[in-house]
């Protein structure tokens, strides 16, 4: 026989009117904690230790969480790492990553820390140096260091420029399970004095964890230009390939969007996608690239909205773009990952200016690359901030911010 459950043959008795309004009153004040993390559906959103800016989450094969962060002056301040293990509740005690003091900077969004998870775990973390006092960006240094062997400390900070001077923008770093890193920016061409037109990407190369690198090399004879103040990303798959994603600048005013890739350990680039997009001015964008099941996920912005794709195959053969609909005012820095079950988070700001802090916001799409549910929002992002997000091992995401 069937029974049923106790609840239904319970009789319903009416609530008092003042235990109504108590019971409302606590619904409304759990509502309006904000403890360390928050969680909405799979979604957990958490701000970054110490009250940092600027991070930048990865996984390593354990499942340990890796975050890098930025504090202090935004003109001259540094770049930190913690990392959380599955068996851990919390990040643990952070380590400075630069050792000369006040190396790293935050001011535009743009030329902060960049980080990759390489083999066995090592943390490999890159970012714009400060001019010297007695040069302009002409002689900046393009910074690299790594997690030492034991794990406890990261090494000496290193300038990978050998000629290709002339940093503005961010760059990047990637790195691979089989052992090569790569440091890659915008600059100059040797020689050149054409602008912003004359800008090239670069790359280092290093077939031994980043232990040493090869000098830089152009990443494509192409003239594509680059936009000065503008953000690139690296990334490096399992399968030996290279992807590199910066935006472009013609005399012209054209600054579209280009993802480049080189294949089976080549540095023999080719532009996957172009994605036009006419403007006068500098955006002072930022791309992000993430691995997924079977594809490499892409992110980027444009003419005011935030968009991704999906890599797919051997061929990295990009998906028609994705966008949400609709995003506030400035939309802009999108972050997008992907889970085992083919669902994407795409995560971005909102409202933010030179100076001025915004909105976290995010999206949830379903794995034909539809939107799914409504978008989440998050106030309270700090000046010169961005998010970061990551899939988790059980399928859930994880929101830093």
């Amino acid at each position: 026989p069937h029974h049923a459950p106790p609840s239904a043959l319970a009789p319903r008795l009416p609530t008092p009117p003042r235990l109504r309004s108590a019971f409302a009153s606590l619904l409304l004040a759990l509502a309006q904690v904000e403890g360390p993390a928050r969680a909405t559906e799979a979604v957990t959103t958490v701000r970054v230790p110490g009250g940092g800016i600027q991070p930048q989450i990865g996984l390593d094969d354990t499942g340990t969480q890796h975050l890098l962060y930025f504090k202090g002056d935004p003109a001259a301040g540094d770049l930190f790492h913690t990392r959380k293990s599955p068996k851990d509740t919390s990040f643990r005690e952070p380590m400075q990553v630069n050792s000369i003091q006040g190396s790293a900077m935050a001011l535009g969004t743009i030329r902060g820390g960049q980080m990759a998870v390489g083999t066995r775990g090592r943390v490999h973390v890159a970012w714009n140096g400060p001019a010297p006092k007695d040069g302009g960006y002409m002689k900046a240094p393009m910074l690299y260091t790594r997690l030492n062997d034991a794990g406890t400390a990261f090494e000496p900070e290193r300038d990978v420029i050998t000629q290709a001077r002339g940093l503005d923008g961010g760059g990047s770093v990637a790195a691979d399970n089989r052992g090569n890193v790569y440091v890659t920016w915008h600059a100059p061409k040797p020689g050149n004095t054409l602008g912003e037109p004359g800008r090239a990407a670069f790359v280092a190369h290093s077939r031994d964890n980043g232990q040493t690198f090869a000098p830089e090399r152009l990443a494509l004879e192409q003239p594509t230009g680059a936009c000065g103040c503008c953000g690139m990303k690296a990334f490096a798959d399992n399968r030996g390939n290279l992807l590199v994603s910066y935006r472009s600048a013609t005399d012209t005013g054209q600054r579209d969007q280009l993802l480049l890739a080189a294949r089976d350990g080549s540095l023999d680039f080719r532009i996957l996608l172009t994605h036009p997009w006419q403007v006068a001015t500098c955006p002072m964008s930022s791309t992000t690239f993430s691995s997924a099941p079977g594809a490499v996920l892409a992110a980027w912005e444009t003419a005011g909205q935030v968009y991704w794709s999906r890599l797919e195959g051997a061929a990295l053969t990009p998906t028609p773009p994705a966008a949400p609909k609709p995003v506030g005012r400035n939309a802009k820095h999108p972050v997008v990952v992907g889970n085992s079950r083919g669902e994407v988070l795409l995560v971005w700001t909102e409202e933010t200016s030179w100076g001025k802090g915004g909105i976290v916001v995010w999206q949830r799409f379903d794995p034909a690359g539809r939107p799914r549910g409504e978008q989440e929002r998050r106030p309270g992002l700090p000046v010169w901030s961005h998010a970061a997000a990551v899939a988790l091992p059980d399928d859930s995401f994880l929101v830093v911010y």
